[in-house]
């Protein structure tokens, strides 16, 4: 890594511009009010949502106001968490990411519109001009044409990070810049042409330009150091009415840049307090203003308005960034693994104020309530929508199971699962399916015979699937890891020589869950 330049006083406060004022007045009293109300508001989500962690933080003015634990790191053990508990972050690593690119934009290592190719020169994807101009900001802006949640089955496969990001040459792209769509490889692919230029790997130099000078003593880029820490959350998913201790806990070092920050919230607080001062932090601008303001902005529409009256949303560089019912400009993200991870901040620059909510149970919307009933007492002093309820309905349609046949949850844990048609087709003789299958983007698969069954066998680990017949040259199976919520099955089709599989074959990356028989037809 480059050595740092001289470190700077903080940059001077820009004058008042006409397009920072809101209708809305913030007086001093109805933020202590709301400062003073987030300890009743979150015992009670707590106590309501039964998750068993949770930690705050409220930051105001450049210091931390409020920071507290609620409930336990793990059931299993029942020890508290404070608010230096460390929990996985998930996605509200691409904000915390940012800024370490916007601290090596400043240092002149790179800069947002740096083209990706120039620093990993391998880098393609699937058209000429894409491949050949798309920056650093559009990767980490989501608007490089990626399909939505790109590479993410194959990390449930088993591949590593360079050969996901190898393999996205091979995914079809919507119109460059112009489209936006959520991933975790994009981003990481543009984070790892940083680390290059840096000189570094990404947690080293995450360390380095900004855990290290803020402070964040427990804040880490590696999954290693999440699990050596003794004060630490372990995830949580449900069990049909009741939390219990994820078997298999998430290892997102993968997709680290995108989703494998691990924070406590006095930590997290640091960093807010830092965004909010435009770069600075402890009396020395750690990132300029310049590089930082176009991560804060915005930079394509992630949420187009629904009617005239609604606002649109936006996507900065690793930022939501949108504009509240009082015409405040908020910043925020969420994280979410299903295997037992929910966490969200929310900033309103212009009142100086923030929130970090983190939990270690699967997502139903406990963070994003409790800051958005926070950010409605600091601008508004009362709650102007049943947050619980809307965010609770938003995020049990994400936890739903996936596939055409898909199983339904029952109260009690159990699924009920729908029954192949009375009047199915047979099945082939099973060695007429049997052979390689081929496919770019998920390499070759093996179905093999095993008894009177059909077995599928994919990814760099060998992982095996068991295939149970539904009707015709119809099969299902169970998809892996934390991208099909409990009861999904995706269909496995058989058909002229290709064998398609349901759940990598959706949306816009139709097509890509289609392999190819290696061998000749068997009569």
């Amino acid at each position: 890594m480059r050595a740092a330049p001289a470190t700077l006083a903080c940059e001077a406060g820009a004058e008042p511009v006409p397009n920072e004022f809101s209708g809305t007045d913030i007086p001093s009293a109805q933020i202590d009010a709301a400062v003073a109300q987030v300890d009743a508001y979150a015992q009670k989500l707590f106590a309501s949502s039964g998750i068993p962690g949770m930690a705050v933080a409220v930051v105001r003015d450049g210091k931390t106001v409020f920071a507290k634990g609620y409930g336990v790191r793990s059931l299993d053990t029942g020890v508290a968490v404070d608010a230096d508990t460390v929990f996985q972050l998930a996605s509200m690593s691409k904000s915390i990411g940012a800024t370490v690119i916007a601290h090596q934009v400043g240092q002149g290592v790179v800069g947002w519109d740096t083209r990706v190719q120039k620093l990993m020169p391998a880098f393609k994807l699937s058209e000429w001009y894409a491949t050949n101009n798309v920056t650093i900001g559009d990767l980490y802006a989501h608007r490089s044409g990626l399909p939505e949640h790109i590479a993410d089955f194959l990390e449930d496969l088993g591949f590593d990070r360079a050969q996901m990001l190898d393999k996205l040459r091979y995914a079809p792209l919507a119109p460059f810049r112009t489209h936006y769509a959520y991933t975790n490889f994009g981003m990481t692919a543009a984070a790892e042409a940083v680390a290059i230029a840096s000189g570094s790997d990404w947690a080293t130099l995450s360390q380095q330009a900004l855990y290290a000078p803020l402070g964040m003593s427990s804040t880490s880029s590696r999954y290693a150091d999440f699990v050596a820490r003794a004060n630490r959350t372990v995830g949580h998913v449900k069990n049909g009415d009741r939390f219990v201790v994820t078997p298999s806990q998430r290892d997102p070092d993968a997709q680290s840049p995108a989703g494998g920050v691990s924070s406590s919230v006095n930590d997290v607080a640091r960093w807010m307090n830092m965004v909010l001062a435009g770069g600075c932090a402890n009396g020395t601008q750690l990132i300029p203003g310049a590089a930082l303001l176009p991560a804060t902005s915005p930079q394509i529409v992630s949420a187009a308005p629904s009617n005239p009256r609604s606002r649109a949303g936006f996507y900065g560089y690793g930022f939501n960034v949108g504009e509240s019912g009082s015409g405040r400009v908020v910043l925020t993200h969420s994280g979410a693994f299903a295997l037992g991870a929910a966490t969200a901040y929310t900033l309103i620059p212009s009142a100086d104020v923030g929130i970090v909510t983190l939990t270690n149970a699967l997502p139903i919307g406990v963070p994003e309530t409790l800051n958005a009933d926070f950010a409605d007492l600091v601008q508004f002093g009362r709650i102007t929508q049943p947050w619980d309820e809307l965010y609770a309905g938003a995020f049990k349609g994400i936890l739903a199971p996936i596939g055409e046949h898909a199983c339904t949850p029952k109260a009690d844990g159990s699924f009920d699962c729908p029954a192949p048609p009375a009047d199915a087709t047979p099945a082939q003789p099973l060695a007429r399916y049997a052979g390689t299958y081929a496919n770019d983007f998920y390499g070759s698969s093996v179905i093999s015979v095993d008894g009177d069954a059909l077995k599928l066998r994919i990814g760099p680990l060998n992982a095996t699937f068991d295939l149970s017949h539904w009707a015709g040259d119809e099969f299902l199976m169970i998809p892996p890891g934390e991208s099909a919520m409990p009861g999904s099955r995706s269909t496995v089709a058989f058909a002229n020589g290709t064998m398609t599989v349901e759940y990598m074959n959706e949306g816009d990356q139709k097509g890509l869950g289609v392999f190819r028989s290696t061998r000749r037809p068997q009569p």
